[in-house]
C-alpha cells in the first residue's frame, strides 16, 4: 500500500482522527486531574468555623470576632478571617441567585481559617474546645468536598481510560485490515519475495517501516490537531464562562484549559503508543498470514 495512494491517505486520514481523539481525552483528563489536585491541596490547608445566628447580629458579629481571636492564638493556624455578610451571600448566589442576600442573615457567620501545610493543629480537639468556651460554634473540616472532587476525578480518569482503550481497539482492528488489504494487493511480490530466499522476518520489517512512517505521520497531525484546540481553549473558557456557566466555575474545573510542559509530554506518550501500536500490530499481522499461508 503506497504511503500517497487513495487508501494510504484514508488510512493516515483514520489513524490521524483516532490520534487527535486519544490526545483530546488524555490532554481533557490531565487537566482535570491537576485542577483537582489544586482544590484537595486548598482545601487540605483550609477549614471553616461555623457560628449559628443569633437573634441580633450584633450578638453574632461579637461572638465572631471572639472566636477569631481565640483560634488565632492556636499552633499551626496560619491566619483567620470572618466573613462579611455580603462575601457569605456571594458564595451562595450560583445556587440560590440574589436571593441569597435576603437569607445570609439566616445563615451561619463563616470564619475562614488557613492551616499551616506541616503543622496541622488537633481539629476534634479544637472543636471541643472552642464548644466549651463559646456557644453555637462548629467546624467544618471540607471532608465531604475533599471525598466528593476525588469521586469525580476518579470518574472521570476511569471513564477516560475506557475511550483510551476503546481508541486504541479500533486503531488495531483497523491496522489489521490494512495489513491484510496490503498483503493481498501485493500478493504476487511477496510470494517472488519467498521464491528467491526472503524470510519472514525480512517481509514483516518492510511491512513495520512502511506503517511506523505512517504511524508516526499519523500520530503528528493528530496531537498537533489536539494542540490547535487546547491552545484555544482558553477563548472557549472565556465564551462559555459567559453564559450559563461562569467563567470561575471552569477555571474551577479544567483551570485556564492551557496544557502545561508535562499535558504536551502526556499528548507525546499518545504519540508513541499510537506508533508503536500499528507497528506491532503489522507485524503480527504480517507473520499470521504468512504463516497461515504455508
Amino acid at each position: 500500500m503506497q504511503a500517497d495512494s487513495v487508501a494510504g491517505k484514508s488510512l493516515t486520514l483514520v489513524i490521524s482522527i483516532m490520534c487527535f481523539l486519544a490526545c483530546l481525552t488524555a490532554g481533557t483528563v490531565y487537566l482535570i486531574n491537576k485542577s483537582a489536585s489544586a482544590w484537595l491541596r486548598n482545601i487540605a490547608t483550609e477549614v471553616t468555623v461555623q457560628i449559628e445566628p443569633a437573634e441580633r447580629m450584633e450578638d453574632t458579629d461579637s461572638l465572631a470576632k471572639a472566636v477569631k481571636e481565640y483560634v488565632e492564638r492556636e499552633s499551626g493556624i496560619v491566619s483567620a478571617r470572618v466573613l462579611s455578610i455580603s462575601e457569605s451571600s456571594s458564595l451562595l448566589e450560583p445556587w440560590l441567585g440574589v436571593n441569597s442576600k435576603l437569607l445570609a442573615t439566616q445563615l451561619p457567620r463563616l470564619i475562614a481559617v488557613q492551616l499551616h501545610p506541616r503543622i496541622s493543629p488537633d481539629l476534634r480537639d479544637l472543636e471541643a474546645r472552642l464548644g466549651a468556651h463559646f456557644p453555637r460554634v462548629a467546624i467544618d473540616d471540607h471532608r465531604q468536598w475533599q471525598d466528593q472532587i476525588r469521586t469525580v476525578t476518579h470518574s472521570f480518569a476511569l471513564g477516560g481510560i475506557a475511550i483510551l482503550f476503546l481508541v486504541g481497539a479500533a486503531t488495531t482492528a483497523i491496522i489489521i485490515s490494512a495489513t491484510y488489504s496490503a498483503m493481498a494487493s501485493n500478493h504476487e511480490i511477496v510470494e517472488v519475495l519467498n521464491f528467491v530466499g526472503a524470510t519472514d522476518r525480512f517481509i514483516a520489517h518492510e511491512f513495520e517501516k512502511h506503517f511506523l512512517r505512517l504511524g508516526v505521520r499519523a500520530g503528528v497531525v493528530g496531537a498537533a490537531s489536539a494542540m490547535a484546540v487546547f491552545s484555544v481553549m482558553p477563548l472557549l473558557v472565556e465564551f462559555l464562562g459567559s453564559g450559563t456557566l461562569t467563567n470561575a466555575e471552569l477555571k474551577r474545573f479544567i483551570g485556564n484549559g492551557m496544557l502545561d510542559s508535562y499535558g504536551y509530554i502526556v499528548l507525546l506518550m499518545i504519540v508513541i503508543i499510537i506508533t508503536l501500536l500499528c507497528v506491532l500490530t503489522s507485524r503480527f499481522g504480517v507473520f499470521r498470514i504468512l504463516h497461515n499461508q504455508l
